[in-house]
């Protein structure tokens, strides 16, 4: 069967996550997504490459695409986008604020030739305001929107440290541009119309931070406010990152202390285990298992904001961590699951292409690569039950479809010869 979003085309003019990670959930759900790259390939083709023009990196972010090698700095091949997007549904750039505009490929100027076309740019801060013209990465949404600093780590020498396992403004912000998209489809199904839609990695940083960054003035002027005018006088004397996430890190500290007993990681004999205890009946399923039933924790009127307190929750927590050092990860599991509470070892990423539960879902896709053979890769993020998702197809080799696209869109073969000649296409 179909995917719910097959017959939708989609041209993508973008790189490394954001864009690609929105176009490969689009053909997760059954578009023909063509990607745009510039001649000698886009940059994450590089990172990492393990042979000439693949990567890992590449290969998990642009599953079930078609490849157009485009140099859009040409206006040859700037007429040739516009010449072909009356053929496609959506347009998803990812770039900086005016690039559009530079090369001709701007919403105003492709709605010309597809009045309803859906059209997607993803920027680094947004199209507006002070920073609309800055260069912007996920490492750099991090530390612009406060996400790095709400993660607290620094590195052996004091210096902010980014969250490393992935790239969550990326990855967010390519999701709810898919998000976008979709619903932008839906509503021209309904209408007729199209229109422009926007994302950015600040926006998405954002999103991930609602109690952090929100203003809750009943709440932030016994709470935040007088944390903030310490952190603010620090900076005025010279403080360092570290001592004003320290002064940051105080109010959280005494908040979360008692709640990080039974939610948060303890090592183990052979590793380490995670407690996710977000109830008070979780809370008691644990204590069970631990047998620390007399926690003084429990008791409804403990005041964990009490300065006094600090010291029993500290006993508390030296009493699980010499607990839980008596037993391995599959030990300590099965006795937390017949309570019902929720625990998990820590796996490694390496692992989890072989994990029995992701196997059980199918949540890996097995693919095969024209260059580079068998693999799997994590499929769709979202399961459907009467119209399949995921790809068939590995991720393209560079410029594989040039041809094959252009002449989908009308070019005869002496035109794809002047494009070829200009090296507007290659």
């Amino acid at each position: 069967m179909p995917g719910p979003l097959a017959g939708i085309k989609v041209f993508e003019v973008s790189q490394i996550v954001a864009g690609p990670f929105c176009g490969q959930n689009l053909a997760d759900l059954g578009a023909d997504v063509v990607k745009v790259e510039p001649p000698g390939g886009e940059g994450m083709r590089v990172m990492g490459a393990f042979m000439p023009g693949e990567s890992k990196a590449y290969h998990s972010l642009n599953r079930g695409k078609r490849s157009l090698v485009m140099d859009l700095q040409r206006p040859e091949a700037q007429a040739a986008v516009q010449r072909m997007i009356a053929g496609f549904d959506v347009f998803l750039i990812n770039s900086r604020s005016g690039v559009a505009e530079r090369l001709h490929i701007d919403y105003e100027t492709l709605r010309q030739r597809r009045p309803d076309l859906i059209y997607l740019e993803n920027t680094g801060y947004g199209a507006r305001g002070p920073s609309a013209q800055r260069s912007g990465s996920d490492i750099v949404a991090q530390a612009y929107s406060g996400l790095m600093a709400g993660d607290g780590k620094v590195d052996e020498f004091g210096a902010p440290k980014l969250i490393t396992a992935t790239a969550p403004g990326d990855y967010m912000a390519g999701l709810g541009a898919a998000m976008g998209i979709c619903a932008a489809l839906y509503h021209r199904a309904r209408t007729g119309e199209g229109q422009y839609l926007a994302s950015s990695l600040l926006q998405a940083a954002l999103a991930m931070q609602g109690s952090g960054v929100g203003k809750l003035p009943v709440f932030d002027v016994l709470m935040l406010d007088p944390m903030m005018e310490r952190v603010r006088a620090a900076r005025a004397r010279g403080a360092s990152y570290a001592e004003q996430l320290d002064i940051k890190g105080d109010l959280f500290k005494l908040m979360g202390r008692a709640f990080a007993l039974y939610y948060g990681g303890y090592n183990v004999k052979d590793g380490a285990i995670i407690l996710g205890a977000l109830t008070p009946a979780n809370r008691d399923q644990m204590r069970r298992v631990l047998g620390v039933e007399d926690d003084p924790t429990r008791d409804p009127d403990f005041n964990a904001l009490d300065p006094a307190n600090e010291a029993v929750v500290e006993r508390m927590f030296e009493r699980i961590r010499a607990t839980m050092l008596t037993k391995t990860m599959d030990e300590w599991v099965p006795l937390f699951d017949r309570e019902g509470a929720p625990v998990s070892k820590v796996n490694l990423p390496e692992e989890m292409a072989d994990d029995p539960q992701v196997q059980a879902m199918g949540y890996m896709l097995e693919l095969d690569h024209p260059l580079t053979g068998p693999e799997r890769m994590p499929g769709a993020v979202i399961e459907m039950s009467r119209t399949p998702t995921g790809t068939q197809s590995s991720s393209p080799v560079l410029g594989a479809h040039t041809d094959e696209v252009l002449r989908e869109h009308g070019f005869i073969d002496a035109e794809i010869g002047a494009l070829r000649a200009a090296n507007a296409v290659a």
